[in-house]
């Protein structure tokens, strides 16, 4: 007998609700749910495939520990004696700092992973600390903590509002969105031209929302900062600076006059392959828009001045008066924030605070850059010890860190290796012990961290669609056990972790003159938590703490978990509003347009504008029936478009000799691949496209739909060597390749 059950789809971050069809204990369909109130019925192919990849039978289903070389299936209370006899012992003896952690993409999609990791790394103490946003978009990150002084003080662009929206590097139409959160992401960009906005696309390929757009710019990659540091120069010089509003919370504007002087837009039409004259005319049509916002993304992130053009993307939002305004960009405020503060200054953004051992790479908001990962593993020297026990969760960094060969024999050499992951793929096969979550039917569901990115105020919890299976276990749990297995507290009651959170929380909640709680007995407070479970009980505690919630008791008609709970299909919090200066954090408690760290890495901007590629250069490629390396085993979401080619223009293919579908070879800095090409005028004359996330041909995985087309490692063609100085984020678009045919080559 069938029954329906709701679920937030957790494969991208559009955060659509579902509605699934489960016939006993198996989800057999999913399609959008209409009554949600953020995301209306809309579903792309990921959420619709959900029980596909629910169902995956390569999916781990008890924990593996390896015994004599080879991984086994073992009891979880042998994989956690295991986790700490192998842990322990490395932490002691070597200090904290041995002990390495890396996050994938997929923590930013669970409850665990947004409650637990910061647990964990918060216990061991450990600087060692990787995630995937060094390859993604730390830049912004820093960008943002430099400018307000909060590093997830990320404004997006009120896209329902705006009527003219500038994309840069971001092809929302196959991503879904990225540090946007906006369900039916393309339909906001067709309704936005039909009620007569402007859509402006700066990219290298005509991808699909470039196709859509009134105006596509063709840039050279890698450019992107001395277009938008040209854009500055003409709304200073042809005096279209207009803050309105946001004039008293601005600070730097005069300054910020003097240092784009050199920017203007004859000079880097060259660098870009962007006439002077449509430079102008961007800037003169985002200053003249009744309400605009520009919007980066990956492409503008993953480049050698990532953080410079993430910055300057928010400087022309401020310049034009869009920060902070209905149509523009603003701060979302989710419903599991902390009660806002008082506006005033804070403590700020400070970068460097320590250093990689290896390279002396800075750390950027407690991170060490993920490309440094083999090096802080394989590399000894006289400043500290190398990382010899690794956590890994939901992390893949074989294929999304550069040279994952490199990687793939560091982690050989470990003393010790944990994985939290439901396959053995090309990381995980290098653990000593695999520990498998159950499919996303058995979790539990909210988004901690794109309702603080969302484009409208929304909260939203969906409950376990299915139960687990017997000698199965919580996600949840799986992290709680972790933690006290690699700090010393193996056997303890995992509850406690949970409850130590908690009484913390609340002990600092009740100390906070702007706290709906000061003053009051934190041990009261702890007893009036509703939920099943700890994770409920704690995400109870920050929607009462926050922005919209009851402040047990104060404010009666306040959110708290039994509330959302009445409501299954969410509860709208309404458009997003102006906030400022209430998010500022900076030492000023204004926006500090130029920030020293920037200032300082304008001079390499400069010298940017003489730079020119000897030959081709390599981007990346976005799917819409994929997302990273994740998806590439369920076969729904393989095959058609999405499919691993490198795709390059006629032109080039006419001059090298490449026919279309025949093999060529790639090389870069960091190796070599053979990969079909196919040659199409999306993309611009001298750039080649290779999608992310492929290269599933390493022995020793269970992979089996994936390694039957494994397609090619992207990140091979990277030796690491390359990143963005100021965030430590890896350099993955615009690199220099060189092309070969491969004409009696089979593939």
């Amino acid at each position: 007998m069938s029954r329906t059950a709701l679920r937030i789809c957790p494969l991208c971050e559009a955060t659509c609700g579902l509605t699934l069809t489960v016939e006993g204990t198996r989800v057999t369909a999913a399609r959008g749910d209409r009554d949600d109130v953020f995301s209306r019925g809309f579903v792309c192919p990921k959420g619709a495939s959900f029980g596909a990849l629910d169902a995956d039978p390569d999916r781990l289903r008890t924990p593996l520990v390896r015994r004599d070389g080879e991984l086994r299936e073992a009891t979880w209370e042998e994989a956690f004696d295991a986790v700490a006899a192998g842990i322990r012992p490395v932490v002691e003896r070597h200090g904290p700092h041995a002990a390495g952690i890396v996050l994938g993409n997929p923590n930013v999609h669970t409850v665990a992973g947004a409650l637990y990791p910061p647990v964990l790394v918060g216990a061991l103490g450990t600087r060692s600390l990787f995630t995937a946003s060094t390859v993604d978009q730390m830049p912004k990150h820093v960008s943002s903590g430099l400018l307000y002084g909060d590093a997830n003080a990320i404004p997006v662009p009120d896209l329902d509002r705006t009527d003219h929206l500038l994309l840069i590097g971001a092809n929302p139409l196959e991503s879904n969105g990225s540090l946007c959160t906006a369900p039916d992401f393309p339909g906001r960009l067709k309704a936005l031209r039909a009620r007569g906005g402007t859509l402006t696309v700066i990219d290298p390929r005509r991808t699909r929302t470039a196709k859509l757009a009134d105006r596509h710019v063709a840039i050279r990659p890698g450019t992107d900062a001395l277009l938008l540091a040209a854009m500055t120069h003409v709304l200073f010089e042809e005096d279209l600076v207009a803050l309105g509003a946001l004039e008293p919370h601005v600070e730097g504007v005069g300054e910020l006059a003097g240092v784009v002087r050199d920017f203007t837009p004859e000079s880097v039409a060259a660098a870009c392959d962007v006439d002077a004259a449509t430079t102008r005319a961007l800037a003169r049509e985002l200053a003249a828009a009744p309400t605009a916002a520009v919007y980066g993304r990956i492409g503008s992130c993953t480049v050698p001045h990532g953080t410079l053009a993430s910055w300057l993307v928010d400087v022309l939002n401020i310049l034009t008066g869009n920060l902070d305004r209905p149509g523009g960009a603003l701060f979302p405020q989710a419903a599991t924030d902390r009660t806002p503060r008082p506006a005033g200054p804070g403590r700020g953004f400070a970068l460097g605070r320590w250093h990689s051992r290896v390279s002396g790479h800075p750390e950027a908001k407690g991170e060490l850059p993920l490309a440094a990962l083999a090096e802080e593993i394989d590399t000894a020297t006289d400043r500290g010890e190398p990382v010899r026990v690794l956590i890994t969760i939901a992390a893949n960094p074989v294929l999304s860190a550069p040279d994952g060969d490199r990687l793939d024999k560091a982690l050989e050499s470990l003393d010790f290796m944990v994985s939290v992951d439901p396959y053995l793929n090309e990381t995980s096969r290098h653990a000593h012990v695999v520990l498998p979550p159950p499919p996303p039917s058995r979790s539990p569901h909210h988004d901690f961290a794109f309702n603080t990115l969302a484009v409208r105020n929304q909260v939203r919890y969906t409950r376990p669609a299915v139960p687990l299976e017997p000698g199965r276990m919580a996600e949840t749990e799986i992290l709680a056990r972790l933690i006290l297995a690699a700090t010393g507290s193996h056997g303890a009651d995992p509850a406690a972790v949970d409850a130590m959170v908690i009484e913390q929380t609340l002990g600092k909640a009740v100390r906070e003159p702007h706290s709906p709680v000061h003053g009051r007995d934190p041990g009261d407070l702890a007893a009036r938590l509703t939920g099943v479970d700890g994770p409920e009980r704690r995400l109870d505690m920050m929607l009462r703490l926050g922005p919209y919630g009851d402040g047990f008791g104060a404010r009666p008609d306040g959110l708290t978990l039994q509330r959302l709970l009445a409501h299954p299909h969410g509860i709208d919090l309404g458009p997003l509003r102006p906030r400022l200066p209430q998010p500022l954090k900076t030492r000023s408690g204004k926006v500090e347009l130029l920030p020293a760290p920037i200032a300082a890495d304008l001079p390499r901007l400069r010298h940017a504008m003489t730079e020119r590629p000897a030959g081709l250069v390599l981007v990346g490629r976005r799917h819409l029936r994929s997302n990273n390396s994740w998806m590439h085993n369920v076969p729904a979401l393989t095959g058609g478009s999405n499919r691993c080619t490198l795709h390059l223009h006629p032109d080039d293919a006419a001059r090298l000799g490449v026919r279309d579908g025949r093999p060529v070879r790639v090389k870069g800095a960091g190796g070599e691949v053979t990969v079909p090409a196919e040659v199409t005028d999306t993309v611009r004359p001298g750039v080649v496209s290779l999608p992310h996330g492929w290269g599933h041909d390493r022995p020793g995985t269970r992979l089996t739909h994936a390694a039957g087309d494994p397609g090619v490692n992207v990140n091979q063609l990277l030796d690491g060597s390359l990143l963005d100085p100021l965030s430590g984020n890896a350099v993955l678009n615009g690199v220099p390749i060189t092309l070969t045919p491969l004409t009696d080559a089979k593939l």
